[in-house]
């Protein structure tokens, strides 16, 4: 396996670095007081579009697609270190680079399974940022963890669909750009127990679609918001169902791999960029007249988060490189890994931050807090750990033979 970066990548990575330092990190108070100015937890400000507007300008976009007639052309293993920089301000460089879930996984999906009508009603004004999107599976009635229980029914009836169910943390689905949510559902409730689910594409302002409210996160309202959607009887066309019938877990199970790639690659930079603000802190600060950093204790936190960090990434880009490689689906261990490794290491260190900082890293005067919450709940978004880690165990008890004990020793 070969890690290193092509020239391009070297290219795009200084190029990405000079646009986060000159344009994004100075954006963050900008982007803060306009929040705060609007008094919409849900507002788009400005600055986000200036972003975007420069982040074009230097060919930064849609940099997470592998298509390069749509995308950039890049490799899951490419585009990884490019995905852990925009870990860095995960508000802002993500969204203005186009590259921000649930958007990402509803392109890619859209790109694989979409029809030419689909793609351009949907994929193409996605692809230019000119909307936003949600995807509707997770119920709050069910275990959603197993996406086979889901209970909302997607029945055909002529030459419609007709959707019947509630979702939440629909994220996304609360910013007044959201257009469209990728609904997963029931289509043949008698049908073997992975086929039983479709996806069908439903427009927000479709009659029936009702967003009933968007809980706090940790006391947060995200931008985009993680809102309950009660979809009563919403008719769509037959043709906006994505891929074919019953091919809905299949779908889900696409979106998820390189799509869970992205999301611990950026883990990786929130966690770089927490460490860098514990190096500075300890440094700066004075505590019975000596720095922060001459205590043992806070040496090893910056030593330990610089082992789990490098040990991570490495297990990222070995995962990002077998996608490419031998597929997702040889790659799923690994996958299943990741997803456990990456927000654990990221909560883990904004914690260690949090504590340096003291009453400070609890502010939204730091970034610490807000990365804290994106890896807590990433330890539960696209799975929770519970599910990856029997996953692992599942491969790990099925690689030797059961039973196959060896002999004691025979100490004489």
């Amino acid at each position: 396996m070969d890690f290193a970066h092509t020239p391009r990548i070297e290219q795009l990575r200084g190029e990405l670095t000079d646009f986060m330092d000159t344009h994004v990190y100075p954006a963050e108070p900008v982007y803060r007081q306009q929040m705060h100015d609007s008094g919409d937890p849900h507002h788009h400000p400005p600055i986000l579009e200036d972003l975007k507007k420069e982040a074009r300008r230097r060919g930064l976009w849609n940099l997470f697609l592998p298509d390069p007639d749509h995308g950039a052309g890049l490799s899951v293993l490419e585009y990884a270190p490019l995905a852990e920089i925009t870990g860095r301000s995960a508000q802002l460089a993500p969204e203005a680079l186009n590259c921000s879930a649930p958007d990402t996984g509803n392109m890619e999906i859209l790109h694989m399974f979409g029809t030419p009508e689909q793609k351009d009603v949907w994929l193409h004004p996605l692809l230019e940022g000119e909307i936003r999107s949600c995807f509707s599976m997770t119920e709050p009635d069910v275990a959603s963890s197993d996406a086979t229980n889901i209970r909302t029914r997607i029945k055909r009836v002529g030459d419609e669909y007709v959707v019947t169910g509630v979702k939440w943390f629909s994220s996304g689905a609360m910013s007044s750009r959201c257009k469209v949510s990728i609904v997963m559902g029931v289509t043949n409730p008698d049908a073997e127990r992975h086929r039983m689910q479709s996806m069908v594409i439903v427009p927000m302002d479709t009659p029936g679609v009702d967003v009933e409210r968007s809980p706090s996160v940790f006391g947060y309202q995200d931008r985009g918001g993680h809102p309950q959607i009660r979809f009563d009887g919403a008719r769509v066309p037959v043709s906006n169902l994505l891929g074919e019938e019953g091919g809905g877990f299949a779908i889900a199970q696409a979106r998820l791999g390189p799509g869970r790639v992205h999301h611990c690659m950026r883990a990786i930079g929130a966690a770089e960029r927490c460490l860098d603000l514990m190096v500075q802190r300890s440094q700066a600060r004075m505590a019975f007249g000596r720095p922060l950093s001459d205590q043992g204790v806070v040496r090893e936190w910056i030593a330990r988060a610089r082992i789990q960090i490098e040990q991570v990434r490495l297990l990222v880009l070995k995962t990002a490189w077998m996608i490419d490689n031998v597929g997702a689906k040889s790659a799923r261990t690994e996958i299943a890994a990741i997803k456990v490794a990456a927000p654990n290491l990221l909560t883990s260190v904004a914690d260690h931050a949090m504590q340096l900082f003291g009453a400070a890293g609890f502010t939204e005067d730091w970034p610490i807090a807000e990365l804290y919450s994106m890896g807590r709940w990433l330890r539960i978004a696209d799975g929770p750990d519970e599910v990856h880690l029997r996953s692992v165990a599942k491969s790990e008890l099925g690689r030797l033979p059961a039973g196959a004990v060896p002999e004691p020793f025979d100490l004489g």
